[in-house]
């Protein structure tokens, strides 16, 4: 009787002077939004491409329910410019950094702003909101708010649909979290600015 020998796996090694490609700005700006399996999105964290899937009814809620609230209470009221919908900010260069903020503010201070021939943001806002989608970590969201003020940010607002709260950072400064019982303020971003928390987090 025969016997089938398997042949034993091959371990591969990577040559000793190997160094992984780095993308830069220019690269993001010509990957593809769709791809066979969808829509895609992206964003470089020092030169490594990261794809993201696509973002949910909750997080497109709170994302336009904050807009509307900084829209009303700062861009209106002559304090600034609000951007959404994952504007790519570029934090660090070479190797390249950039994150789509979901919602940002920058105070009249910063205008106008400068942008990458992309059209990619140079200017670091203000005021940046993330938001947590199902498939984000808290870990993973808390390192990305650290990176936006180690850039220049003022305050990072993370919003967590899934336990109801917001948490601040700044700075220097312990984390400061809202519950849905609490209001959104920044006076020293946008004076006056007043946001529930069960209004932010309204579907």
């Amino acid at each position: 009787m025969n016997e089938t020998i398997s042949p034993k796996p091959v371990a591969l090694a990577w040559p000793e002077d190997y160094q992984p490609r780095l993308f830069t700005v220019a690269d993001l700006a010509e990957m593809p939004s769709d791809l066979p399996s969808g829509p895609v999105r992206y964003e470089l964290h020092h030169g490594r491409l990261i794809t993201l899937p696509p973002l949910d009814e909750v997080h497109g809620a709170v994302e336009s329910n904050l807009a509307c609230e900084l829209t009303s209470q700062g861009e209106r009221k002559g304090f600034g410019k609000v951007r959404c919908g994952g504007v790519a900010i570029i934090l660090v260069r070479n190797p390249d950094h950039v994150f789509g903020a979901d919602v940002l503010f920058l105070s009249n201070r910063q205008l106008p702003t400068r942008r990458s021939r992309e059209d990619y943001l140079e200017t670091i806002p203000d005021l940046v909101i993330e938001i947590r989608s199902k498939n984000d970590t808290r870990a993973a969201l808390g390192r990305k708010a650290e990176d936006y003020l180690r850039a220049g940010a003022v305050v990072v607002w993370v919003v967590d649909p899934m336990r109801r709260e917001v948490a601040e950072y700044r700075q220097d400064t312990p984390v400061r979290i809202y519950a849905d019982t609490d209001t959104l303020t920044v006076e020293d971003i946008i004076p006056g600015f007043a946001c529930s928390v069960v209004v932010a987090l309204e579907e």
